[in-house]
């Protein structure tokens, strides 16, 4: 029986400690991988997953991305990516989403007997979890990435108990969990109570090869008064950019400059906040924004406040781009992340004065090293699609021992 971790259980310090996955034999093809999500909206979640499918695409596998609802926005790596569109009556809410893809992914799964499921964040785990007990061992084999935080302290006592109890159900099951940074397999294993054979570390693939070699081409900003501070994010309460706000204002100079690229239910509040503290004039709020290279190319300063995060991938960008990062110590890869800081310096979560003192201490950035360059190469999506693939062929050789194959 396979042993659960538990609080005491040694975590392994990185993907090589972790027990080995079942050899995958070298005439097994690539996986057939069938992706899912909401929409194209601009989530770092679903902006990885396209990009990833986009690789996998481009290296012959058959690799599928299933969207729930919304025509693509046009732009950027979507008209690189397969996708088959499942466009719900305009009367179903988003919450209605989980039960009308599972209306119809049965039939697709049957028709085009993918091998892996591929659910790209926490969000999509309850459509998988929904399949399963659907489908049964007609279910594909499900990988779940997890790319948020499991101890969601931000929760009453009551609801957490529920969550925890969910996500216990996660681990009954999915057949698969990859954390995207080795700090992640503590909160997974605990959370999930599953053993670390059914956990690999694959570090989230945020950046092409040629990004990093565009990145490492960029000049730093030219030198002009004041500091240019920037955040990205939706305006949601896990964001937690009121806190940001408050600090900007503590330490803001005449020709400081701060923008938050990002969109979501809390901008009128935002708006409101940037007048009552007096910035208004200082702070930008251009909305979503398909391509943050040029916005994190004229900043100085990379600036994070949230409550929780998972594994936040637009920091990855922010020290290709060679910015200095001052965030809260909002996961448990934060400090990974940030080069243990090498590359910026993390504040207690909800700390308005430590964030403020933060940025105003902070340096500006000089463009982008050889160090940061090194560091965030273990970021790249080849080496992630990769590893996904290896990871594919290794579920279905132990798929095949087990004798579960799909009829």
């Amino acid at each position: 029986m396979e042993q659960a971790a538990t609080a005491s259980t040694r975590i392994p310090a990185n993907t090589a400690d972790l027990p080995p996955s079942t050899p995958a034999p070298a005439h097994l093809p690539a996986p057939r991988i069938l992706t899912i999500i909401n929409s194209f909206a601009p989530g770092g979640v679903e902006r990885v997953a396209l990009r990833l499918n986009a690789t996998w695409q481009r290296m012959g596998v058959t690799a599928l991305v299933l969207v729930g609802r919304s025509p693509p926005t046009g732009g950027g790596v979507v008209n690189d990516v397969q996708f088959r569109l499942i466009a719900p009556e305009s009367w179903l809410s988003r919450h209605g989403q989980p039960i009308w893809m599972l209306r119809h992914l049965p039939a697709i799964i049957r028709q085009d007997r993918p091998d892996i499921l591929f659910c790209p964040g926490n969000t999509y785990s309850l459509i998988a979890i929904l399949l399963k007990l659907t489908m049964g061992r007609d279910c594909p084999l499900i990988i779940a990435k997890i790319s948020n935080d499991l101890h969601r302290r931000d929760m009453n006592p009551a609801m957490r108990f529920l969550y925890y109890r969910w996500l216990w159900l996660h681990g009954r099951l999915i057949d698969h969990f990859v954390a995207i940074a080795p700090a992640l397999v503590d909160e997974i294993a605990q959370r999930m109570q599953v053993g670390f054979a059914r956990i690999s570390v694959i570090n989230d693939p945020v950046l092409s090869a040629q990004d990093i070699v565009d990145y490492s081409s960029h000049l730093p900003r030219p030198v002009q008064p004041g500091r240019r501070f920037i955040a990205v994010g939706r305006f949601v309460a896990q964001k937690n950019f009121p806190l940001l706000l408050a600090a900007f204002a503590r330490i803001a100079q005449p020709d400081d400059r701060l923008t938050i690229l990002g969109d979501g239910p809390d901008r009128g509040l935002l708006e409101r906040l940037l007048v009552n503290l007096g910035i208004a004039g200082q702070v930008t709020l251009p909305g979503h924004v398909v391509d943050v290279r040029p916005w994190l190319a004229d900043a100085d300063i990379f600036c994070m406040s949230s409550n929780f995060e998972g594994v936040p991938a637009v920091v990855v960008e922010a020290i290709a781009a060679g910015l200095t990062i001052i965030a809260t110590d909002c996961s448990a890869a934060m400090a990974d992340l940030t080069g243990r800081g090498r590359f910026g310096t993390l504040v207690r979560v909800g700390d308005g004065p430590a964030l403020a003192k933060a940025m105003d201490g902070a340096a500006c950035g000089h463009g982008c090293t050889a160090e940061a360059l090194e560091h965030v190469s273990r970021f790249t999506l080849e080496a992630g699609a990769n590893a996904y693939l290896a990871l594919g062929r290794s579920l279905m050789a132990q798929r095949q021992d087990d004798g579960l194959t799909i009829a």
